[in-house]
């Protein structure tokens, strides 16, 4: 989930209808795909849903779930544990090889710290997000058998870095398990911002009520307010949340959200921070409800994750190269 999401007050939160998508010559329409069967990659909670701890309506350290400060690996389902070799996340990057990105800046943002549950104090903290003030972060959520929202972040990061990077580009992250908690909303999309990122992708899952099923991508909606300025990125992130959409449809066989965005897979914005003080293209993708036993079955599954991270690379490569 959004590390700062909340429900937003009547009229921030209008979901809007994804046009058919040409993909390599194929047309998509993301609504005609709520028909699909198999589990989608989640969103946030749904009007309705009822609050979990560490869900959307949480608010700082309050989650109950049994935190976990790894992330997964490539093993059976539900085992998660150690991916990879976490690098600090404002070291230089390795020297990208060639290919069709080389050049291209993308910062991933792995939703919320494994760290935050230890400093409920630090991330209780407000932070100015332009619109308003809100906390600097939250724990985020967990499975019901406590695989951590920040365990599967991290996890399909890795996998997401890995496969940017064979296509040459230089990819950066917020945090990469390498500081004890944070960092906040505002330092999140400074970070972006200062990187003059290409693209900046958010990656969180969900922790909505059982039953709320499938992935949606947030983009953000005009903000001008405070230290808020969304205008320039408007319409960039609304085309790189739908090119990830249709890229994630065809590659995780996940359906479109069937709480949030109307069936479109796409979901604008107006009270995150982590977009209304973004200066460059940015969106969040909720990749499956964890509160959802079919739902967790997906987002414990390492094949899954990895299909997941080529669904969002895809996407971000369509949209750089146009």
């Amino acid at each position: 989930m959004p590390y700062d999401l909340n429900q937003p007050p009547s009229g921030q939160h209008r979901p809007r209808r994804l046009p058919p998508l040409a993909r390599g010559g194929t047309f998509l329409t993301i609504a005609a795909l709520t028909v699909v069967t198999l589990s989608g990659c989640g969103g946030s909670s749904g009007p309705g849903a009822a609050p979990v701890p560490g869900g959307p309506e949480a608010t700082g350290a309050t989650a109950s779930a049994a935190p976990s400060g790894s992330a997964p690996t490539g093993g059976a389902p539900g085992t998660p544990g150690k991916s990879g070799t976490p690098r600090p996340s404002d070291a230089k990057p390795s020297t990208p090889a060639r290919g069709p990105l080389a050049g291209k800046v993308v910062v991933i943002d792995p939703g919320h710290n494994p760290g935050n549950f230890r400093h409920a104090r630090e991330i209780n903290q407000l932070v100015d997000i332009g619109t308003n003030r809100k906390e600097c972060d939250t724990t985020g959520t967990s499975t019901n058998d406590g695989y951590t929202e920040a365990a599967f972040t991290l996890d399909v990061s890795h996998r997401l870095r890995t496969l940017l990077e064979k296509q040459g580009a230089t990819v950066r992250f917020t945090q990469d398990d390498d500081r004890p908690f944070g960092p906040c909303v505002d330092e999140r999309a400074r970070i972006g911002n200062k990187a003059a990122a290409d693209a900046v992708v958010s990656i969180h899952a969900d922790g909505s009520g059982s039953g709320n099923r499938g992935f949606h991508v947030i983009h953000p909606a005009l903000v001008k307010r405070g230290a808020a300025d969304t205008t320039g990125i408007v319409a960039p992130s609304r085309e790189l949340a739908e090119r990830i959409a249709g890229k994630f449809v065809l590659a995780t066989g996940s359906a479109p959200s069937n709480y949030v965005g109307g069936g479109t897979g796409l979901d604008e914005r107006g009270d995150l921070g982590g977009l209304n003080l973004s200066t460059v293209p940015k969106v969040f993708i909720e990749c499956g409800n964890m509160r959802d036993a079919k739902d967790a079955a997906l987002l414990t599954s390492s094949q899954w994750r990895q299909k997941a991270a080529q669904g969002i690379a895809e996407g971000i490569s369509g949209y750089l190269l146009g």
